[in-house]
């Protein structure tokens, strides 16, 4: 990226000086009617929701090149909307007209699998289907994103970036910390240990220590891990559970280490060496955050567009720019003559090997009530 924001860092800061398309504002362009307008005829124009900062931007010409180029090659037109700030708040916005069995007036939206909103938007009839005969490229999709539990053929959703959930240590501070044991139990680290505020990157990483399996919870590995994330907070051991917000105090030494994202990772261990950042033993949590075209939305279009961003040569535009993980196989080739040095990156182009030690959180348990409460209750909240 150009700039010194990630994606979540705009998500935990509220999208400070980014304009956002109001509540209400949403839902007049909602209005009575039936969206994207659906039908089998693919539309003049691709309307699409996404997180700031999310995609390939020049600086000097203050353009989108990808989708300058998807407007070129198809003669469709993109209407980008920066309009999607959490995946609760937007969920929120969309709900009502969804439920009326209205339209949101957009084709593609996105949404995190570590939320429970792209399982209940799917499990609601909430979204359309893809039309996979207009998408050769879905071909292009990595192997370890083929089957997600909340959506397993890939029928409703295709990823549009990844980011991957581990441990970063501040080497001023503390050796390397490699574990999720070390990270909750060594006694040097007291005080100076935070975790994430979302249920399935802690949880998730803690399952794993365990030796649980976190694509599939029950009650006694999530039971097992919440004890054990409840007895390193009553130690003292975590200090606080943070959004990204770890990153300033990791950076300063006055934490020792932290459950945090590869995509800050890149940017953090590029301004500071002292910083590192690994997938712990056990190995490491995966979140996507997946395209969905919304009822009513023109499948057509869409399904159009997500083959355009399937081909390797754009994928690798677009990761370049975003610096997180591509989902597209051939990316990270396609990049490697332009731009070595990124495609060298093993948080954006991770190898197999590395992918292998990644696993998606349950997006069943994401929705389960009583879970939920009892992850509230470790937070405080």
């Amino acid at each position: 990226m150009t700039t010194g924001l990630t994606r979540r860092t705009l998500v935990q800061r509220g999208a400070a000086g980014i304009t956002l398309l109001s509540l209400p504002g949403l839902l007049a362009a909602c209005g009575g009617g039936g969206g994207g307008g659906g039908g089998n005829e693919v539309k003049d124009v691709l309307r699409f929701s996404n997180w700031p900062l999310y995609i390939d931007f020049d600086e000097k010409t203050k353009k989108r090149p990808t989708l300058d180029e998807f407007t070129a090659k198809t003669g469709i037109k993109v209407d980008y909307f920066e309009d999607i700030n959490d995946n609760a708040s937007y969920f929120g916005k969309i709900q009502g007209p969804l439920s009326q069995g209205r339209g949101i007036d957009r084709d593609i939206i996105v949404m995190t699998d570590n939320s429970r909103f792209p399982k209940l938007l799917i499990d609601k009839g909430w979204v359309e289907k893809l039309d996979k005969s207009k998408i050769p490229n879905i071909s292009n999709l990595i192997d370890a994103q083929q089957s997600p539990s909340f959506d397993p053929d890939r029928s409703y959703s295709l990823p549009w970036q990844s980011g991957m959930t581990g441990i970063a240590w501040n080497e001023n501070v503390t050796g390397p910390v490699t574990s999720v044991g070390q990270l909750l139990d060594d006694p040097k680290l007291k005080g100076k240990v935070t975790m994430l505020t979302e249920m399935a990157d802690s949880v998730g990483l803690v399952m794993l220590a365990n030796g649980d399996d976190p694509s599939k919870v029950t009650d006694a590995t999530f039971n097992k891990a919440i004890d054990r994330i409840t007895k390193a907070v009553d130690s003292g051991q975590i200090r606080r559970f943070t959004g990204n917000d770890y990153a300033q105090p990791l950076t300063k030494g006055d934490l020792a280490a932290v459950v945090g994202w590869s995509g800050d990772a890149i940017q953090l261990l590029a301004d500071n060496p002292k910083l590192k950042w690994e997938l712990p033993q056990d190995g490491g949590m995966i979140w996507t955050d997946n395209m969905l075209i919304p009822k009513g939305g023109s499948v057509p279009t869409a399904s159009t567009y997500m083959d355009f961003v399937y081909d390797p040569t754009v994928a690798a535009k677009i990761a370049a720019y975003v610096n997180y993980v591509t989902p597209v196989k051939g990316a990270k080739e396609a990049l490697a003559a332009s731009d070595p040095k990124t495609a060298q990156n093993p948080l954006i182009f991770p190898d197999d090997a590395t992918l292998a030690k990644t696993h998606s959180f349950d997006a069943t348990a994401l929705n389960n009530e009583t879970y939920i409460a009892a992850w509230q209750k470790v937070l405080g909240a």
